[in-house]
């Protein structure tokens, strides 16, 4: 079946923002408008079709990024849709590494807010493209040039308003187009019919200082268009939009839509700013990726259909009727049905029984799919999220997609003896599916431990298990996942000298362990001569020195940060077998370690308070209490932003804590910051 829409006619894009901005229903929006969707949904009516799972219904927050396919005019969009809660960044940055370009949303009174900064941070680390759309200007308190002014102080960024609103709060009626110099006015029921308009005589002046400093953007990145301005030629709309699209695609601007979703005001024109400015898989051009046999030379895969087949796996999820479901980006070359193609980071071969577009929960079969596309694939079996799947005759592997450690435990048992088996097999599906949850059994308790980024991502995840998977349970009370490490210098010597069967066996190392820099983790060197150890015992040395300092001699917490370097070695050559050598690293590393001043570490999160000024010293003064380190204050607006370091065993509860502090009126964000010595608190 050959290709029905050009590549250049298609976009991945995600819509990222702050929790409560908006996102889902601008989603919606855009299905209702690309005709998906003939009824609208409402996030808060539990409606809302991007949030399929029974939780974000209720809850009113994305948690899963559902990926969706819809067509505006000629061109096919799809949509990832991403969670603003700061749980669930892992599902946010997994989806960054598969768009294209991204909207970026932001609340028309609340401006740039704190999970914002972490996405758009996230995005520039990708390198993605983005368009802002400022929603909720029906609001009170809408304020659209603050906005633009938040996002130059506080992302850094240099958003450029191709349109500006046509009145605010409850008088907003539409918005005015820079590039055509026309007003845009929306019917006041569903807002499908706008009419275009002269600019009114009392917006003209604010209309024609904003065009200024749009052509004056565009041009400072187009020599040819810059001299024409200064000569005063007249620059028509579409060499702007030309101008503009270039700007955008190479990060130096950021065009900036208004409009109200809930309200259905400026929804096409953001839908048309997505075709014009975001780009396409050809404007993205070549993806990066490893040789199979040598990782350090690089390879790379154009975005044609008769490339060799090179994709990225972003998504695992279990669906209730297709059974475990892996969404892919195709970055070149096609995939049929019935195809089998090589999964490199199992070594493993995969067989593309079905493959489907999904729109959010609703489903449709294709025979043949193209670069460029997002589509899931039912039943692969050893495909987990991050891995690359590709042409067996010529493999690559795509870079992998990283993700933050968990740093919150909590125990999990089934509420019935019958339901234990269960559980351990829903867990397993459920770590596929999200790479930031774990789950171990304690050696010593046997209790199965479950560990994740936050007491909300714990808190879903037990109700997925009791509302998915049937599975009712009982959890403990959320542990802090501590970690050790070194504070100075030690060596020690470790021998194996064993004789069984005739044969003996002998190994003796001496390894020193040297504190590592911040979040280096484990690493190994040899400073021994070339010819002092065959390369074979090395690696035997390396593999038992490094899986000694996984557990640590506090209290046995794994170990982070810790340098182990093989100083000196004894070697016989006929009683030498890498079994010896790697038990007599294992007792050298864990005798270093112990005389290494061994501390106990704790994760520390930054924390970001936004309360009423009347608060700020109650707040500051819980922070203190709760071992924070007040890092600064800024006013933003009427609020003020307290941010401090607090280590994370003070932080449970830390919501109820707050909200009784400020009457309800406070919010915080946290992102792990770094692990540093546990103090000891009576």
């Amino acid at each position: 079946m050959p290709r029905t829409v050009a590549i250049d006619h298609v976009r991945n894009i995600g819509i990222m923002a702050h929790i409560d901005a908006g996102k889902t229903t601008t989603t919606e929006r855009i299905l209702f408008y690309t005709g998906i969707l003939h009824k609208m949904g409402e996030v808060h009516e539990g409606t809302a079709f991007t949030d399929y799972m029974d939780q974000e219904k209720e809850r009113g927050i994305t948690i899963t990024s559902a990926a969706v396919s819809c067509s505006w005019k000629t061109t096919t969009i799809n949509i990832i849709d991403t969670p603003g809660h700061v749980d669930f960044t892992a599902e946010v940055q997994r989806s960054l590494r598969v768009l294209d370009g991204a909207i970026a949303l932001f609340c028309a009174v609340a401006g740039v807010e704190p999970q914002s900064e972490t996405v758009w941070h996230q995005a520039n680390e990708y390198h993605v493209p983005r368009i802002a759309f400022v929603n909720k200007m029906d609001r009170i308190g809408a304020n659209f040039m603050r906005v633009l002014e938040m996002m130059r102080s506080r992302l850094g960024a240099n958003p450029v308003a191709v349109q500006i609103p046509y009145g605010a709060e409850d008088t907003f009626k539409g918005v005015i187009d820079l590039l055509t110099m026309k007003a845009v006015v929306f019917d006041d029921v569903e807002g499908q019919h706008f009419e275009i308009q002269d600019i009114p005589a009392n917006l003209m002046d604010a209309a024609q200082t904003a065009r200024t400093q749009l052509v004056e953007a565009i041009a400072e990145h187009q020599d040819a268009m810059l001299e024409r301005y200064l000569n005063g030629e007249d620059i028509s709309a579409d060499e702007l939009r030309q101008g503009l699209r270039q700007a955008t695609l190479h990060l130096k601007v950021t065009p900036v839509f208004c409009g109200s979703s809930f309200k259905n005001k400026g929804v096409q024109q953001l839908l048309d700013g997505v075709v014009d400015y975001l780009p396409s898989p050809l404007d993205v051009g070549h993806v990066h990726g490893h040789d199979v046999k040598n990782i350090e030379r690089e390879e790379t895969r154009p975005p044609k259909d008769d490339a060799p087949f090179a994709a990225l796996a972003f998504k695992v999820i279990t669906d209730p009727f297709v059974g475990r479901l892996t969404f892919i980006r195709i970055y070149s070359g096609t995939l049929t049905v019935g195809q089998q193609v090589l999964n490199v980071t199992s070594d493993k071969k995969e067989r593309a029984g079905k493959i489907i577009r999904m729109s959010a929960n609703k489903r449709e079969e294709l025979p043949e799919v193209f670069a460029g596309d997002s589509v899931a694939i039912p039943s692969l079996r050893f495909t987990k999220t991050g891995d690359t799947l590709c042409d067996a005759k010529d493999p690559i592997l795509l870079e992998n997609i990283s993700f933050a450690e968990p740093v919150i435990n909590q125990s999990i048992e089934a509420k019935t003896l019958a339901d234990q088996e269960r559980l351990t097999e829903s867990l397993h599906r459920l770590s596929e599916e999200d790479p930031t949850f774990r789950f171990h059994t304690d050696a010593e308790t046997g209790q199965t431990i479950i560990s994740g980024v936050g007491e909300l991502h714990l808190e879903i995840l037990a109700d997925r298990l009791k509302r998915e998977f049937n599975v009712p349970v009982k959890v403990g009370k959320p542990q802090v996942a501590y970690r050790e490490t070194v504070s100075s210098v030690a060596r020690a010597q470790g021998e194996f000298a064993r004789s069984a069967a005739g044969k003996n066996q002998f190994g003796q190392v001496t390894i020193e362990v040297r504190p590592n820099g911040s979040g280096k983790g484990l690493e190994f060197l040899n400073e021994l001569a070339l010819t002092a150890l065959p390369d074979l015992y090395v690696k035997s040395v390396a593999k038992g020195a490094v899986e000694a300092l996984r557990i640590g001699p506090v209290a046995g917490y794994p170990m982070i940060d810790v340098m182990a370097v093989l100083v000196d070695a004894a070697y016989h050559e006929e009683d030498a077998t890498e079994t010896a050598y790697t038990v007599a690293a294992s007792i050298a590393a864990r005798e270093a370690v112990r005389n290494a001043g061994p501390i106990l570490m704790e994760p520390v999160f930054e924390v970001e308070v936004v309360t009423p000024e009347d608060y700020v010293g109650e707040v500051i003064a819980d922070l203190s209490s709760r071992m924070g380190r007040v890092e600064g204050i800024q006013s933003r607006d009427i609020l003020q932003v307290v941010t401090a370091l607090v280590p994370l065993s003070q932080l449970f509860g830390y919501v109820t804590q707050l909200r009784s502090l400020t009457q309800g009126r406070g919010s915080y964000t946290m992102k792990f910051r770094s692990y540093e010595p546990a103090v000891h608190r009576r």
